[in-house]
Formats: structure tokens, sequence, C-alpha cells
């Protein structure tokens, strides 16, 4: 059911780690107290990838952080945009003006994340985002504001599509989901292609959420081109699967390629279905000791699913933002000079390990290359991944002379 706006905020589900000082409490004392805001989708397509799910990793965070026994006041706030940017900015002004809230975390969804990219600049918060792939977020549309943590429609590109023409899939076809995320992931897989000696063969556009993708996967049929890519994320990913199965795509002779998938979609649709699909992450549940502990912690509170790659960022962004914090000595509430602090520390967690943050607000993490297991080769629960290939964190991200965010300077 839909909720009004108003709703969506009386109704958020909140988790205080703290009650909230008096006004009389000194100055000192508050600029230790920090709110964080986990603004997902808590029921729509993307729920599963963030959401929820989300909100659990922002305590866990907050808990893990340290700064509660160093007499830090932290508290979380969570709502649901609903996918839809009119939503997550009447939010996210009622969080910031009466809530007080002085980070961001999550945003599932391009068209969300870049409205409040903006509210976040306008308003001088911090906006910590896992969930969106638009690479404009540390492009055109960069903020000192923004940070984008875990992924983006480049490195999607660059790893799963240059994988694929190189092994031959040199004729591409797209359905592409019609908003931002999609259509900033079709034009960077494009570049990818034809920059390796492909060629796109042409594209249709399909509305978010859709249901019925067979006139979509008709046309790609038709085109005879080798790789249907799907440019689409969530419920939008899985239906389409499971539909060009029914259409015969891949016995046709036709590859599939889901630029964007997570392991909340690789359950959904099944080894059966799944297995022999390519594509990239940057987080893997059963990856090495260090996120199979976080990810058993994890499952403790969220018996839903392990961490999605969205969820383990949010995470991860979060204990670099409270170590930031703790070098400032206090004060969360100027937004540029807390994001200033965090691409100055380097960054390291036992999620993403060692890293840095650009002046574009790019997080420079690896990317790895997985391929779906075949239901023979599963041998426990959620046991999906095999690793095809790691993407060194210089390779994976478009390269800093290239990008065009007005922070960067050019020589």
């Amino acid at each position: 059911m839909k909720r009004s706006i108003a709703a969506s905020v009386t109704t958020a589900l909140v988790m205080t780690t703290s009650l909230a000082f008096c006004g009389g409490a000194s100055a000192q004392t508050m600029d230790k107290v920090a709110k964080v805001g986990a603004l997902g989708d808590q029921s729509g397509l993307y729920q599963d990838i963030g959401g929820p799910g989300s909100t659990v990793a922002a305590q866990m965070a907050i808990e893990d952080s340290g700064l509660l026994a160093k007499g830090w006041k932290i508290d979380l706030i969570s709502a649901d945009h609903q996918n839809k940017p009119d939503v997550a900015v009447n939010i996210g002004k009622q969080w910031i003006d009466v809530e007080k809230v002085d980070v961001f975390v999550d945003l599932a969804a391009s068209n969300v994340g870049l409205a409040i990219a903006n509210l976040s600049k306008e308003k001088n918060v911090v906006n910590l985002n896992s969930g969106s792939a638009s690479s404009d977020l540390t492009g055109a549309q960069c903020s000192p504001n923004t940070v984008h943590w875990v992924y983006d429609t480049y490195m999607l590109a660059n790893g799963t599509g240059k994988a694929l023409v190189k092994s031959g899939g040199d004729t591409w076809f797209f359905l592409t989901a019609d908003y931002a995320f999609g259509q900033a992931l079709e034009r960077d897989t494009s570049a990818v292609v034809t920059a390796n000696g492909g060629k796109v063969l042409g594209s249709v556009k399909h509305p978010l959420n859709n249901a019925d993708f067979s006139s979509f996967l008709l046309q790609a049929q038709s085109s005879k081109a080798k790789i249907v890519g799907l440019a689409n994320a969530g419920g939008d990913t899985t239906n389409a699967i499971k539909q060009a199965a029914e259409f015969g795509i891949v016995s046709g002779g036709q590859r599939l390629a889901g630029m964007l998938l997570f392991i909340t979609d690789i359950n959904a649709l099944g080894l059966n279905v799944a297995q022999g699909l390519n594509f990239t992450e940057t987080f893997y549940w059963d990856m090495n000791d260090q996120t199979r502990a976080f990810s058993k912690r994890f499952m403790e509170r969220f018996k839903k699913n392990p961490p999605t790659m969205v969820q383990a960022g949010v995470y991860s962004s979060l204990i670099h933002y409270f170590k930031a914090l703790e070098a400032l000595g206090g004060n969360p509430h100027d937004g540029r000079a807390v994001v200033a602090k965090m691409k100055e520390l380097p960054t390291d967690d036992p999620l993403f390990g060692k890293g840095s943050i650009r002046v574009d607000g790019r997080k420079i993490h690896p990317a790895y290359l997985f391929e779906v297991k075949k239901p023979s080769e599963s041998k426990y629960p959620w046991d999906y991944y095999k690793l095809v290939a790691t993407i060194p964190a210089d390779e994976a991200w478009l390269p800093l002379e290239k990008s065009v965010c007005p922070l960067v300077k050019k020589s």
C-alpha cells in the first residue's frame, strides 16, 4: 500500500541509540551528537538490495564505531522514498530541518540519489550513497558533500561489458529501465562495447517496475544481437531473465548480460535459471573470513538474506564517516568539512579492504567479475558465486583525468 509523504515521515522506523540532549547541554557536548538517516526503498522492487537491511547495517556501524563508549550520541532514523525523487526530497528536507539529520545513507535508485545529492549540497549535510549506480554522481553532478561508495555504471560496464565483448559477444541490444540509472548504464556500457571493437545494434526502454517484457524481448530477439544487455535492476532484471527463458532467448543462441545483479536476485531466480550468468560486484558475503564473520552477525539480526553490496556499503561508509568525526573531534554538522576529512583519511574496513576516496567523491576499491554456479556446485545456503577475475582498483573505475566533475582541477 502506498503511503503519503507525511505518513512516510511520521511512521518512519526510528532506531535510537541515545536520548536527545536538552537545550541546556553544553556546546561541546552537542558537537558530539550525530543523526543518521537511512533513506531507502523499504517496500518496492529495490527493498531487498537496501531498505530494511540497510537500516540494520547502519545500526551495526553505529555500535561498531566505538564512538558511543567515547561519549557520542548517535541516532538512526529510516524511511521509504518509494523510488520517487519528490517523496525523497520532502522526507530529506523534513529530516534536515526538523529531525537534524547529519548524514544520508542507502539511496537505492539513481533518480532519488541525484535528487538527494543536490539537497545535501544545498543544506550542507553528508551524502553517503551506496545504493545508486549513476556515474553522474561523481561526474557532471558531483558535489563536495557526496561520497559514492560501492559501485557505479562505469564500473559495471567496464567489468561485465569488456569481459563479454572480449569473449566474443561483440554485438549488443539493450533492455533499459527508463530513468536515470538505466540510461546511464546503457550509455556507459555502450561506450565500453564500442571502445573494445563491438557494436550496439539497438535498444528499447521499459518502465520502472515493469511486469511484462514480452514486446521488449521480441525486439531483442529480432535484433540477432549476440548479447542482450539488461540495463535494469532488482525485480525488473529477474522478471526479464525469467521471461527471456520462456521466449527461448538463450536456447536460441543469444546471451543475457545482467549488468547489475545482486545476490538477492540470484536467489529469486534460482540457480537452475541463473547458472552461468556473468556480472560484476564489489562485495560478496562469502569472499573471505572477514566478510563471512560480518555476514554471520548481520544475518543474526536480518534473517532474510546475507548482506548485499549496497547493505555492506552502508556499513562500510558509515564506519569511515565515524572515523572522520573522531578525527575532527566533533562537529558533525558541517557536511563539507566532514567529507573533506573522509577524503583525507585512507579507507580500511573488513568488507571492502583498503582504499581511498578521490576528490570527485568516488570511493576506490577492487571489483570482481563473478559467474553464477551450477546447482551441483553450490554446497551450502547462499553459495552462489564463483570468482572469474579480480579487477584492480586502478582499473575498475573511470580514470580521474577523464572525470568531468567540476571539483577535479584540470592541468
